[in-house]
């Protein structure tokens, strides 16, 4: 068999970093690690190509190779799967779809030969079973969770990996959270199911071995769903990994907010290198809170809590959500209060959508209160749901957050906020590499010279250098990061 691999192209949104990937001259932020873990799963006497939209051109003679085009998604790329459909089935080539996407919304797709949805640790070795006696069934679908602890590594070998800012790797699945808006627990389960010390440490290796060095995705929703295994195996182990190399990959993750009431667990996270971590806050109104379910942030100062990570040495990016039905109507003034306050610098602000198949939908599916599908990009200033609060109002009200908190201003401000708040680890290397000195020179001109707002550029610039010298690459980092968000509020 030929096998060719396509992830879509994702549109330009918060966490596309299109335009801050032009400063270090990558094509994406991060690789399609569902992707070639599947490639990990296929024969190995298979032949196996992966073409990734967002760094590479998909070619007809491409298509033509391939016996089947395996093809994943999430909801932000609709559109581009549904083009990649097109030219597949003009061209008469075989589709098997997985992935986030079309497990939840298969129904909504034409034209795919083979949807194998779900984990495809249960699910793709009975496609390859039933392909293999020439038997293959539309739909294969499964209600088990697998035991990750089997999961093969990936294939980073099918990547142009210098085509990426960094790249990936997963450690969980599941999340002991249920929000109401949330479809991970949907997804994957409440349980959060880990891999083990050996196989997580293998990962690392192969991926020394590929030669990549610097930022690396955990891409675990919940990285400390299951804090004990991590205390007491998981992140010693990264540790002593790290140091025997001079910690040549700095992660990033995603954990709850409860992270700030464990000592032992931040001081673990930040001597590993797991620092860059994203919160999601969702919202400072406490009845919203408890609307969506989000127990794990009530009964708590948040902004005390945000404080304290950067304290440690993590540097916090934050969810924010506008639209629920308990938002009172100074909601937005709250936010924007909040998000200064807290010198949170990456702060995604997004409407309030109901993903198919979350609790949320159904509920509003009940209360006759959806609209059109769910399009993934909660950035976009569209919803798929009827607000309570007065649809003009609300547009506005949105409007004024994301042109406030990415105004240059404001953006500087909460930059040198974080700064005299973030303490730099120990561990972290001053050196700068011959990529961060070629984005040195670019924003100087690009964001120091041309765009509009650069007094503040230049007084972070001055502020950052003389007062926090270690942290001044940092505060360059950040100041790239606010180009590409000024151009995604420019948007809405």
């Amino acid at each position: 068999m030929k096998i060719l691999l396509v992830y879509p192209e994702t549109p330009s949104t918060f966490w596309s970093f299109k335009d801050a990937l032009k400063f270090v001259s990558k094509k994406s932020a991060e690789p399609p690690l569902g992707l070639i873990t599947v490639a990990a799963m296929l024969p190995e006497n298979w032949e196996k190509k992966l073409i990734d939209l967002n760094v590479s051109i998909l070619r007809d003679k491409d298509l033509l190779w391939a016996d089947y085009v395996f093809l994943s998604a999430m909801n932000v790329h609709i559109s581009s799967v549904k083009e990649i459909v097109r030219r597949c089935n003009i061209l008469n080539v075989k589709i098997v779809a997985g992935g986030p996407l079309f497990t939840t919304q298969h129904q909504d797709f034409l034209g795919i030969d083979h949807f194998v949805l779900n984990e495809a640790e249960i699910t793709l070795p009975q496609f390859l079973n039933d392909l293999e006696r020439g038997t293959p069934k539309l739909l294969y679908s499964t209600d088990e969770f697998p035991d990750i602890s089997l999961t093969p590594i990936p294939k980073w070998e099918l990547l142009e990996k210098k085509k990426y800012a960094s790249l990936s790797l997963q450690y969980s699945r599941g999340c002991p959270y249920d929000c109401e808006f949330c479809s991970i627990t949907m997804l994957n389960g409440h349980r959060p199911r880990t891999k083990g010390k050996e196989q997580f440490l293998a990962e690392l290796d192969q991926l020394y071995k590929t030669g990549f060095r610097g930022s690396v995705s955990i891409v675990d929703d919940n990285f400390i769903g299951n804090k004990r295994k991590l205390k007491d195996e998981i992140l010693p182990a990264i540790i002593d990994w790290q140091k025997k190399r001079k910690y040549p990959f700095s992660f990033i993750t995603e954990v709850s907010i409860n992270l700030a009431d464990d000592d032992e667990l931040i001081k673990l996270m930040v001597d590993a290198a797991i620092v860059s971590i994203f919160v999601g806050i969702e919202t400072p109104n406490n009845e919203s809170l408890t609307e969506c379910g989000k127990s794990q942030n009530l009964r708590r100062d948040l902004v005390s809590s945000v404080k304290k990570l950067q304290q440690n040495g993590m540097i916090v990016s934050g969810g924010f959500i506008i639209g629920f039905d308990n938002d009172p109507p100074e909601i937005f003034e709250d936010q924007i209060n909040f998000i200064q306050q807290s010198g949170i610098v990456n702060a995604m602000v997004g409407l309030l959508n109901a993903p198919t198949g979350t609790h949320l939908y159904n509920r509003l599916k009940n209360e006759n209160r959806l609209l059109e599908s769910f399009n993934g990009n909660n950035m976009d200033g569209t919803t798929n749901i009827i607000p309570k609060m007065n649809y003009g109002d609300l547009m506005k009200g949105y409007s004024k957050i994301i042109h406030t908190i990415y105004s240059p201003r404001e953006y500087y401000n909460r930059i040198k906020s974080f700064l005299s708040e973030y303490k730099v680890p120990s561990w972290k290397s001053h050196m700068l590499t011959t990529t961060e000195i070629k984005a040195f020179i670019r924003l100087l001109w690009s964001i120091g010279v041309i765009e509009k707002g650069k007094k503040y550029f230049w007084q972070t610039f001055i502020y950052s250098l003389f007062k926090h010298p270690k942290k001044f690459p940092l505060a360059m980092t950040l100041s790239v990061y606010g180009y590409h968000f000024r151009r995604i509020a420019a948007t809405i």
